[in-house]
């Protein structure tokens, strides 16, 4: 684990292919792909939900089950998608997944490794922290030729008890009063064409939240390896940017799921006082009573 102390800063949280690899057969280990895809926009919504339920069925890393992201660890009462659910609700998905409190769970995701960042962060919200998200996810993987399979997993049920945290996830208001707010820096997480307002934006009005600073979350991928970039890279966008360590940092992108894997690499780099806006532009964009700011 020293080679990947060195390269990232919290081991804990993230691993690497070989060393689950060799850590298959651990009894307390839970593999889970979250793979959920976005598919081109239908007419009202800025893109097409998709579960990555039939990839996972055709092959998956040896041992892993399957979230379903949406369907299991959203609030599906109301409008917005992958919105945060409610504690019994994450607590009673995260028990029929086979997750106790005594659990190792390691997260991976194909396409985008936004998609296993935003369930850790989920976990860490309900307070459970012995999670990892797999460097490089499902393509990693592939691409070294480990083992795969299309037998489901599904493991035997658990208790998971929820110890809800404070702050991981806020919204609008939260938002709102940060604005002109020196002790605040607020980091946009969408692309740079969508940051700047001056094309249409697939959330409504275009632009961004007033102040918020452009870090897109492709920005902290190595485009060759899909792993997560080199952290001084990363530290170096951030802090050009203004994201300082005494200040709160609040994430936000179109549906706050992008926006965790800027939140996951800040906690590489030390950050402690980070939060998502879980409805972020989705919401934002939408509400003429929020301002919106372009170049």
């Amino acid at each position: 684990m020293a080679e990947q102390a060195a390269k990232h800063g919290d081991p804990n949280t993230l691993v690497q292919t070989d060393w689950l690899a060799s850590h298959l057969g651990d009894p307390e280990l839970r593999i889970f792909d979250c793979t959920t895809f976005l598919r081109p926009a239908q007419a009202g919504t800025p893109y097409q939900i998709a579960s990555g339920r039939a990839e996972y069925d055709a092959e998956h890393i040896p041992g892993a089950g399957f979230i379903d992201l949406q369907g299991d660890l959203s609030d599906n009462t109301v409008k917005l998608r992958f919105m945060l659910p409610k504690a019994e609700d994450f607590a009673a998905a995260m028990s029929r997944n086979g997750v106790s409190d005594g659990s190792r769970v390691i997260l991976y995701s194909a396409g985008a490794m936004m998609w296993a960042t935003r369930v850790w962060w989920m976990l860490r919200e309900f307070g459970f922290t012995n999670a990892a998200v797999l460097d490089g996810g499902w393509e990693k993987w592939k691409a070294e030729n480990r083992p795969v399979c299309s037998e489901p997993c599904k493991y035997p049920p658990a208790a998971f008890t929820v110890r809800p945290r404070a702050g991981l996830f806020v919204d609008k208001e939260r938002v709102r009063s940060a604005i002109g707010d020196p002790k605040t820096v607020t980091v946009n997480a969408l692309p740079a064409e969508l940051h700047s307002g001056k094309g249409p934006s697939p959330y409504g009005r275009p632009g961004r939240i007033p102040g918020s600073v452009s870090i897109p979350f492709v920005s902290m991928i190595d485009r060759q390896t899909r792993t997560l970039a080199p952290l001084a890279e990363c530290a170096a966008k951030f802090e050009a940017a203004g994201v300082e360590k005494s200040k709160d940092v609040i994430c936000y992108c179109g549906g706050g799921i992008a926006a965790t894997l800027d939140i996951f690499v800040l906690h590489q780099l030390g950050y402690r006082n980070l939060s998502v806006y879980d409805a972020s532009m989705s919401e934002w964009a939408h509400d003429e009573s929020l301002p919106i700011e372009t170049d």
